[in-house]
């Protein structure tokens, strides 16, 4: 007998190496169960037969050797790796241990809803810079013009102002957005 994957967990592989990750399989499962089912997602670096204790030893090995580490996880055995990422990622419908552990939590326990909360995180992140680059000129320009006297201290007010109503509209935007599961 032989463990299935996820019916998406081959394309939510495929997209995460398209957006530039690198996907590692973490499992207390045998080794060679573990590079089956990494062969068939296309996983090329397994770490197999690892019990729960030694998960979040290994996730540490990872983040030093790669940095920041995103570790998605549902049973009991991945609580420890889940704290130890910088990002735990609960399965929602896993163990409440783990959705405990986690940081952000899947609701539904497709891996498409993976890809959509990274594709979220980005454009909220887009949205953040833009707001506080717009935010920065208004005030970065008509704060000192005013203070140095070339603007009057109304028209620096109204920049003020419309520099909030513009990062609140810019925000709002956001709403708007097209953030598609795995296409």
């Amino acid at each position: 007998m032989a463990d299935t994957p996820k019916d998406d967990a081959r394309k939510a592989v495929k997209e995460l190496k398209e957006m530039g990750f690198k996907v590692i399989m973490l499992t207390g499962d045998n080794r060679k169960t573990a590079e089956a089912i990494a062969k068939q997602l296309g996983i090329s670096d397994v770490y197999a037969d690892v019990l729960p204790a030694q998960k979040a030893q290994v996730i540490s090995d990872i983040q030093r050797k790669y940095g920041t580490v995103a570790m998605v996880g549902d049973g009991i055995n991945d609580a420890p790796a889940l704290v130890q990422a910088n990002v735990g990622i609960a399965i929602g419908t896993g163990t409440d241990i783990a959705i405990e552990a986690g940081d952000i939590i899947l609701v539904r326990g497709d891996l498409s809803s993976l890809i959509t909360a990274i594709r979220l995180s980005i454009a909220t992140f887009r949205k953040i810079r833009q707001n506080l680059f717009w935010a920065l000129i208004y005030n970065a320009v008509a704060i000192p013009l005013a203070v140095l006297g070339l603007l009057h201290p109304v028209i620096a007010e109204f920049c003020m102002a419309t520099s909030s109503v513009s990062v609140v509209t810019n925000a709002n935007m956001l709403r708007k957005s097209k953030i598609d599961p795995i296409t």
